[in-house]
Order: structure tokens, then sequence, then C-alpha cells
């Protein structure tokens, strides 16, 4: 019985901490530090079951994690913008890709993204910072992530209120295997940033080949090359004047608009 005899421990630690913890943890990981709060959720929801966390204060405390937490982010996104991103994008080994998708997201569905942001990895990392770089008004962020936090709280603490019993039959098996499990999550884990980083460098060593510097563009208008530049960068970009002659295609548009480009003349893709 030693396995269950943890979970009780764990359950114990959960139910003695219980609203501190829940707010801490959540502040912690809507901070950007790498602190997973779906398990404690689960766990603080199948204590509202047996009675020892009540719904309201539990969903309160990380609700109000959440917020602060995405106004400090909001309030950095509008005074640094894409620097933000790009910081909180390095992480996920494609700063590249991370940043031209989130904004994407934002600009197709505006606030209202974050209603669902905290469901999604990538999201959920900038969409904050995204909204105060699109300086919308802050009361209309406020209102539209405290009601995606209050969804994305209710519903894993509402998941572990309905499968508290498989919840605690799986932390039992997981604690009898020990180690093994450790050992086996930390390989994956480990197999999976080793692959994005070698797909990251193949990338990176492409583009190496065809990359032109803005003073290397800049003096070749000068001279009177003929280029055709096209300007890929976001609506949301700080600086989104366009360069002299370029025009202004989307990464998702270049192939219904790809008729526009010229065939007969070297192009230059602008996507800083």
């Amino acid at each position: 019985m030693p396995g269950h005899l943890a979970v009780s421990h764990i359950v114990a630690f959960v139910e003695r901490h219980g609203y501190a913890l829940l707010f801490l943890w959540v502040l912690a990981e809507q901070s950007a530090i790498p602190l997973p709060s779906i398990p404690l959720l689960l766990a603080a929801g199948a204590l509202i079951r047996t009675g020892r966390l009540h719904p309201l204060p539990a969903t309160a405390c990380c609700v109000i994690a959440a917020l602060v937490a995405d106004t400090i982010w909001f309030q950095l996104g509008r005074r640094q913008g894409r620097q933000v991103l790009r910081l909180l994008c390095r992480v996920s080994l494609e700063p590249d890709s991370c940043v031209r998708q989130t904004e994407n997201a934002f600009l197709k569905y505006g606030m209202s993204s974050l209603l669902v942001s905290k469901f999604i990895p990538g999201l959920n990392a900038v969409a904050a910072p995204l909204a105060g770089n699109s300086k919308g008004p802050y009361w209309r962020f406020l209102l539209y992530d405290s009601a995606g936090a209050s969804i994305w709280s209710a519903t894993y603490l509402a998941a572990g209120y309905l499968f508290s019993e498989q919840l605690e039959t799986a932390v039992a098996y997981a604690l009898r295997m020990g180690s093994s499990l450790i050992v086996l999550v930390v390989a994956l884990f480990g197999l999976w940033i080793g692959w994005k980083f070698i797909q990251r460098r193949r990338f990176l060593r492409q583009l190496d080949v065809a990359r032109i510097t803005p003073e290397e563009l800049r003096d070749r208008l000068n001279a009177g090359e003929d280029l055709f530049i096209v300007d890929l960068r976001s609506r949301l970009s700080e600086n989104p004047s366009l360069i002299p002659g370029a025009i202004q295609i989307s990464t998702e548009d270049l192939v219904s608009r790809g008729p526009e480009i010229p065939r007969d003349r070297e192009i230059i893709l602008f996507c800083s």
C-alpha cells in the first residue's frame, strides 16, 4: 500500500496549503516559469469533490494570479513590443515561426483569442504581450483575460472533480514505477528537444545561403538594381512603414497572390 500512502501525503500537502499554493503556482506558470499547473488544478478539483476545498475561492485564486502575471506581460508588451515576444518565443526553439504564428492568431481573432489562449501552449506564453503590443485598451484586455482565465481554471478544476478516482489511481501507479518513470519522461523530452534543435539548425543553414542584410539591400537599391521586394511583416509590427517600392503580402497569402510577383527579377523577401 505504499503507493496509496504516498498519494495521501500529496493530497494532504495540497489540502494544507490549498489556496496559497494554487495562487503562487499559477502566478509562477503565467510569469513564464516552467511549472505546469494543470496537475495541481486537477488535484485541487479532486479535493473540491471531497469538500476539502471550495470551488469559488479556488477558481478566484487561479484567476487573480493569472491576471497579475498577464497584466505585467501586457504592460511589457505595450512598452517593449516585439522584443518581449522574441524573448518568450526563444524557449520554443522555433522563434522564427512562433512570433508569426501567434501574431496571425491575434490578428485573426483579436482580444477574443484570450478566451482560449491558456489552453494553447504557444499562444499562452505570448497572448498578453501581444495584446499590449496591439495598443488595445487595458479594460478590454482585462475583460477577455479574466474570462479566459476563469474558463481555463474552471475546466481543469471540473476535470479533477469528475475524475478524482482515476486521478488517484494514475498517481499511485506512477509512484509505484518510481525512478523508472522519471527516467523515461526525461529521456523522451530530451529526444524531442534534440530533434527540434536539429530541425532548427538545418533551417538556419538553408537561410544562410540566401540571406541579405538591410545594408546590402539599401546599397543595391541605391545602385539602381531592379529588385522586387515583398514585405512579409505582420501588421502588428512596430515599424509597419513599407520599404520604397515594396508590396506587402502576408505569408498566408503568398500562394493566392503569387501572380503579383514577377518571375523575371530577383525577389527579396523582408520579414524581420
